[in-house]
């Protein structure tokens, strides 16, 4: 059961909760010489509550909680957006406000229950398409910040559909199940022999980043399997998605720990560094949440990434026999590639740096599987835009240009020129991919 998404689906936030005798205080008359003292301790009080309410909003961003809470054309945190996956379609629900739909009689006990401990308001627990077994790690401090910022959104009446789990995964006692042997609450606790910015970096990409459950490598119940320094250690195929988001400390694939940090910033924050450009939902995420993180922050889960312990290494892959077969399959590559793809990514593969990735010795390129290379040739590559890259350059969807046979083909060839070792694409591989493009 791959139950666990890279987003929150399932639960939702909270409400304020009124106190209780909060209202009488009007009662009590203010004598006329501490009237200038109770006007600047309110004044002083309303400040706090906007730096609360403002610290929230800036949680909320670094969790990305609108990516996933917000359909496409629909109004902010509205909730929803479809899922689908292998266990049923989970549809986001509304996080405004609003008492008639969204959250508007939650209170932070019922928005902490949420992200710590994967309940609804009611006790039921929650499917974690909302990543609460990431979430649990969030401090009470700003999960409250976060539902602050959620009780200041105006209201959305909006009125979602329910979501629709296949059986036998609806049968409740089963999910209970689950979260016995899969989960366990828990704020992240600091290791004492980090440095601060190591351990903040920790907390936002274990907990708010929630990184882990799209980087992650499961099991078939969707059961995290094997990590290394507490993260992912072999990168999964997204849910719901045609992606695989690589291995966060995989030498193959998306580990860091060579690079310099400035570049791992850079990348975090605008989708493009020398030596990677983000697409795909991992652009999304930049987009929408990583380029408004601070400088410190993004320094912080830098550091942290960049320490990871690498995973045991890939097996080195050897070229494909040359047989006559694979010859011809590799020459109508070289033929497509020169055509569609040489003005931009050079006669030898080396791109041009800032614009155009390179493609020799490109991990993108060469990972196995081969979802997202040969999703960036149908669907197009472009990172996000962002303020460190506001006019991204990227390559056009050539997904109505190339049959199945020449998308394969040129990447076959691609993957295994320039030095590049990797397994040849077939045409099924690219069919299958070509699911929900229209």
């Amino acid at each position: 059961m791959k139950l666990v998404m890279g987003a929150a689906v399932l639960a939702g936030a909270a409400s304020i909760a009124l106190g209780g005798f909060a209202g009488l205080a009007w009662l009590a008359p203010v004598p006329a010489e501490a009237a200038p003292a109770a006007r600047e301790a309110k004044t002083g009080k309303a400040i706090l509550a906007e730096q609360r309410r403002a610290r929230g909003a800036y949680l909320a961003r670094a969790a990305n909680c609108m990516g996933c809470h917000t359909a496409q054309g629909g109004r902010a945190y509205a909730g929803g957006r479809s899922l689908s996956t292998p266990f049923g379609t989970f549809i986001t629900p509304n996080i405004t406000p609003d008492k008639a739909t969204g959250i508007g009689h939650w209170n932070e006990d019922d928005f902490w229950g949420a992200m710590h401990e994967g309940k609804s308001r009611d006790g039921r627990p929650l499917y974690p398409a909302f990543p609460y077994t990431e979430y649990t790690k969030v401090t009470r401090e700003d999960a409250d910040a976060i539902f602050v910022h959620l009780q200041a959104l105006a209201p959305v009446p909006q009125k979602n559909p329910p979501s629709r789990i296949n059986f036998p995964y609806d049968f409740q006692p089963l999910l209970s199940l689950w979260r016995m042997v899969y989960f366990k609450p828990g704020t992240f606790q600091p290791e004492p022999d980090k440095s601060a910015e190591w351990n903040r970096g920790a907390y936002l990409v274990q907990g708010l980043g929630h990184c882990s459950a799209c980087h992650a490598e499961r099991d078939p119940l969707g059961g995290i399997g094997a990590t290394v320094g507490g993260e992912a250690a072999g990168g999964g195929q997204i849910m719901g998605t045609n992606w695989y988001a690589p291995s966060l400390n995989g030498r193959h694939e998306a580990g860091t720990a060579s690079w310099p940090l400035e570049e791992i910033i850079q990348l975090l924050t605008t989708g493009v560094s020398q030596r990677a450009t983000t697409s795909g939902p991992m652009a999304e995420v930049v987009g929408q949440s990583l380029q408004h993180l601070t400088k410190a922050d993004a320094r912080a889960m830098a550091v942290y990434l960049k320490s990871l312990p690498e995973s045991k290494p890939t097996p080195p892959v050897s070229a494909p026999a040359r047989t006559e077969q694979a010859e011809a399959w590799l020459q109508q590559g070289v033929r497509i590639y020169k055509k569609h793809c040489e003005d931009c990514h050079g006669a030898s593969g080396e791109g041009a740096s800032g614009i155009y990735p390179a493609l020799a010795g490109n991990r993108a390129v060469t990972m196995n599987p081969p979802i997202n290379a040969i999703r960036s040739v149908l669907n197009g590559g472009y990172p996000p835009s962002t303020t460190g890259n506001p006019r991204p350059y990227g390559m056009p969807p050539y997904a109505q240009v190339l049959s199945d046979a020449e998308v394969a083909q040129v990447l076959s060839y691609i993957r295994n020129a320039w030095g590049n070792r990797a397994s040849m694409v077939t045409t099924p591989q690219v069919d299958k991919s070509r699911i929900g493009i229209h």
